[in-house]
């Protein structure tokens, strides 16, 4: 990251990339080429199957996470390599496991191959069936031994590690086997599986939960394993809580198809979010992304806490491709928190201003992450209905977020960079072109066509329009963000599918319907307290989560029981989802504010909960769309309109109390009046908005007095 005041230009490194991982592989020569090639075919495969080819449901999924499986263990290792000098003492520790673990992959690896090679070469349709008893047991054992290998012996550098290699072969044999049963196993899988059945998945199982615990961390790992273990100890649990149990053969090959890690969590990784972080990876090849950025900057970056506030455009722009907040955080935070800091915000400031902007990117309309598409599979409502019905309250989060940007910078006295560290304003206009990708996007569904069709115009559109730049994209640019969109998915895949596996143990034993009728118990006595339960839920599901998996549980869990409150789906679906999403700014586990603070070198527990007082209207909003569904753009236009202006001054309120700055600064009793006055505001009736406006009216009255002229001091960076 540079920034050039010859040219007014801001360069841009690493924006729409993904977490990096110190453990994360940097391999060269003949493995380099390997997985780059897979990545290239991996998107090309998607992109394919997506928009000429369709292929059956099933095996599209299973090839999807198969793939996934195998770039994501020869990307990410266990953890950093150390020396090799050091770890050369301990490598005959390995030969045992080493041999055992090659062998039985080698002979699960021959025997799937001879059952392929029976069926296509001399048509007998079915091997004989020891085969497939052998294959399940030794498949699974091969993939134990690998994955305790790799977390006993250390790599010891950039290179594929031996155990690695027979997790991405297993990987390929497990999708291998359930293709080459396909037709079989939808029928008889979580009813009257096999043995050979049972391990295989079991080995699936253990693939999933091993690599979203390399890339997503424990958190959701834990999660998933205390409903597996749910699935077990269930008949021993009181209250709503209880169920009859299951055999291990049917629990497990149940969570292998459609109604667990094959359904609507993958559905929509292996579609929309491979679709969108393609389209983000195109953007980033031709430089599209940097000019987003360096457009906000030429707006925005002489204002007073300019670089914040581009933060907030920027970051919510490309938050919304993204995917995940905290990975938008290393993204765009690499170039804004810097600035933020140098123009004078403290550091936890800078950290938590980046954290609740790219935390908005979820909900910010048209992508929205991946959460709408997740919702629209969910839920059945059309797509572009759930972006519109977004749209108000994504208003009303970036509003408040920007007041409170705007009052720190104006209570401490803050200016903006100089004039000639910036982009020009008249240079860039010239390729105000650029944002042809996102209009497209836009205008394509607007237009009536499937997302899939609208994503992959604005994908083309985005390497078209880098023609007409210094930044073209050719063969070896657009093969280099095919690579760099499977790098990036990967992470959002195994988490997708891990998602999957707890929506399998919710659907199988029915624990969702149970909470949703304890949920309508306690709505009997208050409705209010209901939904601060939901809340809470939803929160606490999302702490440690991405948005993705977070989501996708509280729509299986906490969802339906708003649904049988009487609440509309489309009410109850988004009232989880920003709950869901802004657990990455709740403390004590904020994994977006986390983010933010080792960028801005603050401490995380502090910048997690200025993020929160920062993020405190997406906190309110959903009360706000929940007694008052105009909110999103459901009734009259004229209450619609009426309801968003009310609500604009209530979150303006909101900020001035959270940040004691109201037209100059504010006491303690005027920032619980204003306190009052903005939730007043934002409750939508015509009573409580005239009592809000007239407090805040009075409020101002009596600021003006006790601050008639309010210096504007500045403050050098």
């Amino acid at each position: 990251m540079t920034s050039s005041s010859d040219s007014g230009r801001i360069e841009i490194s690493g924006i729409d990339k993904e977490e990096t991982y110190t453990a994360q592989r940097q391999l060269t020569h003949w493995q380099g080429a390997l997985l780059f090639a897979v990545c290239v075919a991996f998107t090309l495969f998607h992109l394919g199957v997506l928009n000429i080819v369709p292929l059956e449901t099933w095996t599209f999924r299973i090839i999807h996470v198969a793939g996934a499986l195998f770039i994501g263990f020869a990307l990410v290792a266990v953890c950093a390599p150390v020396p090799r000098s050091l770890a050369r003492s301990v490598f005959w520790l390995e030969l045992g496991p080493l041999l055992i673990g090659v062998a039985l992959m080698l002979y699960a690896t021959g025997l799937i191959v001879s059952a392929y090679v029976m069926r296509h070469l001399y048509a007998l349709h079915n091997p004989p069936a020891w085969m497939f008893e052998h294959f399940g047991p030794v498949l699974c054992a091969a993939v134990v031994i690998a994955i305790l290998s790799a977390w006993t012996f250390r790599p010891r550098n950039h290179r594929i590690g031996w155990y690695d290699w027979i997790l991405m072969i297993a990987s390929l044999c497990v999708a291998a086997y359930l293709i080459f049963n396909l037709n079989l196993l939808q029928f008889r899988a979580g009813v009257m599986p096999t043995s050979a059945d049972f391990w295989v998945s079991v080995a699936g199982i253990l693939l999933i939960l091993e690599l979203t615990r390399r890339v997503a961390g424990l958190a959701l790992v834990i999660i998933a394993a205390v409903f597996i273990l749910y699935g077990f100890v269930g008949p021993y649990l009181p209250g709503f809580l209880e169920h009859s149990g299951y055999r291990m053969e049917r629990f497990f090959t149940y969570l292998y198809t459609v109604n667990g890690i094959l359904g609507p969590t993958t559905a929509v990784s292996s579609t929309y979010i491979v679709l969108f972080i393609t389209f983000a990876a195109f953007l980033q090849a031709s430089r599209v992304g940097d000019y987003f950025v360096n457009f906000a900057f030429a707006v925005a970056g002489r204002a007073r806490g300019g670089p914040a506030k581009v933060a907030v455009f920027a970051s919510g722009l490309m938050g919304m491709i993204n995917g995940t907040s905290a990975g938008n955080v290393v993204a765009t935070g690499s170039l804004t928190i810097p600035l933020m800091k140098r123009v004078g915000y403290k550091p936890r400031s800078a950290g938590a201003i980046e954290a609740a902007a790219s935390t908005g990117g979820q909900i910010m309309p048209p992508v929205m992450g991946a959460g709408a598409f997740i919702m629209a599979e969910v839920t059945g409502i059309p797509y572009t209905e759930l972006i519109i019905a977004a749209l108000i309250p994504a208003i009303l989060y970036f509003a408040s977020v920007y007041f409170m940007v705007d009052m720190e910078a104006s209570r401490t006295g803050m200016r903006g960079l100089p004039a000639n560290e910036l982009p020009k304003v008249a240079e860039l206009m010239r390729q105000i072109f650029l944002f042809l990708p996102i209009i497209i996007l836009i205008g394509a569904l607007f237009m009536g066509y499937s997302v899939i069709r609208a994503g992959t115009l604005a994908l083309v559109s985005a390497a078209v329009v880098s023609w007409f730049t210094p930044y073209r994209m050719g063969l070896r640019s657009t093969l280099g963000a095919l690579n760099q969109a499977a790098r990036m998915s990967i992470q959002l895949i195994a988490v997708c599918a891990c998602a999957g596996i707890i929506v399998g143990v919710i659907s199988l034993t029915g624990v969702g319907l149970r909470f949703s009728s304890m949920l309508l118990t306690v709505a009997a006595n208050s409705q209010l307290l209901a939904l601060l339960f939901a809340m809470a839920i939803s929160i606490l599901l999302g702490m440690g989560m991405p948005t993705t998996a977070a989501y996708a549980v509280a729509a299986s869990v906490v969802a339906p029981g708003l649904i049988h409150m009487g609440v509309e789906p489309l009410v109850a679906h988004f009232f989880v989802f920003y709950y869901a999403v802004i657990s990455a700014i709740t403390p004590p586990v904020a994994l977006a504010a986390y983010a933010g603070a080792a960028i801005a070198g603050a401490e995380p527990m502090r910048t997690s909960i200025t993020a929160f007082k920062i993020g405190l209207a997406a906190f309110i909003v959903p009360f706000m769309f929940f007694y008052h569904p105009s909110l999103l753009m459901i009734g009259e236009w004229s209450i619609i309109g009426l309801n968003l202006a009310t609500a604009l001054l209530g979150v303006f309120m909101l900020a001035a109390a959270a940040q004691g700055w109201f037209f100059g600064k504010a006491a303690v009793l005027t920032r619980i009046l204003l306190f009052g006055a903005a939730l007043l505001m934002i409750s939508g009736d015509l009573l409580t908005d005239a009592l809000g406006i007239g407090l805040g009216a009075l409020l101002l009255l009596s600021q003006r007095k006790s601050n008639p002229r309010v210096p504007d001091t500045v403050k050098s960076p």
